[in-house]
């Protein structure tokens, strides 16, 4: 095989069809750049998850004198009961699930109103005593929470127990929802850039029929006349490919660690090590993609 042949006839077809092959760039460049994104979106979510959870508590709130009747028909919890509960946390069979919990009182949950609710009028229609005093407790398995749970709802001066992966959980399905809005999408792009390839494709073998019907007389196998078509397509797609990693790779640096990072720094974020996991495998899906694309159109509709 003369390769010297080939690369002339992929730099021909390249030059000839130069809006289609740059066209092809660039719908493969979106395309998986949307791919890219939608996996590091995945990877984020798995992270956050993991960082999240794990430092999730569970809230025993304690009954107070504007609490609901049925939940606290005693009204305010008692000393009596605040010991009672403290004391069931300290208990030989809650201690195996527990990593530590603190109390915060009235006047302590107050200062965390202000705090959050600072140049909201509605701080100054709520006191101290109408916000409840709250055993907070941290798991060694945040997995196990439903024994905690369990243990304290519908005891005496309990008004609720509140696992606060409910609220995590309404949060990552926001995200999940939005991560497979960005898959759907990027499905629809790769859609896209298959066609456009094989569209460039069939438009190249046509052009060029002339030259093929010559190959075939002279007994070129249909590998040696189809392989220029193919190169054609995973050139450009490799180019659109890899300039999708990059745009990954610079968003993951510059954006999410440039920005978020730096002004969220309580939680935690995907970084170049993620990238550069999901970087190689956009090259890689842009060639196989754009090398079965092409070996398609030419094969259907060139009929070598």
């Amino acid at each position: 095989m003369r390769f010297g042949f080939v690369l002339g006839e992929i730099g021909h077809g390249l030059r000839r069809n130069v809006s289609m092959v740059i066209s092809v760039i660039l719908v493969t460049f979106i395309s998986l750049t949307f791919v890219g994104t939608a996996s590091l979106l995945q990877l984020q979510i798995g992270q956050m998850k993991n960082y999240w959870y794990d430092r999730a508590q569970v809230a025993v709130y304690l009954c107070t004198d504007v609490s609901p009747s049925d939940a606290c028909p005693q009204g305010e919890a008692s000393t009596d009961l605040k010991t009672a509960v403290e004391d069931k946390l300290k208990s030989s069979l809650l201690q195996p699930y527990i990593k530590h919990f603190y109390f915060e009182d009235h006047q302590q949950a107050y200062a965390k109103f202000e705090q959050q609710f600072a140049g909201n009028s509605v701080a100054k229609y709520v006191s101290p005593t109408q916000l409840n005093e709250t055993f907070w407790v941290s798991l060694k398995d945040a997995n196990k929470s439903q024994i905690i749970t369990e243990s304290f709802s519908g005891m005496a001066g309990v008004e609720e127990v509140k696992d606060q992966r409910t609220y995590l959980d309404q949060i990552f399905s926001i995200l999940n929802a939005a991560s497979l809005a960005a898959i759907g999408i990027a499905a629809l792009m790769l859609v896209s850039a298959v066609l456009l390839i094989s569209t460039t494709i069939r438009l190249s073998a046509f052009s060029r029929r002339r030259e093929i019907g010559i190959m075939r007389l002279v007994g070129a196998s249909n590998f040696y006349i189809q392989l220029p078509f193919i190169l054609e397509g995973v050139v450009a797609a490799t180019i659109g490919s890899a300039l999708a990693a990059a745009a990954v790779l610079s968003v993951v640096q510059f954006f999410v660690q440039g920005y978020l990072a730096t002004r969220l720094p309580f939680t935690s974020f995907v970084n170049l090590s993620d990238a550069f996991l999901v970087a190689p495998a956009l090259v890689v899906a842009g060639i196989l993609l754009s090398a079965i694309a092409s070996g398609f159109a030419i094969r259907r509709y060139l009929r070598i």
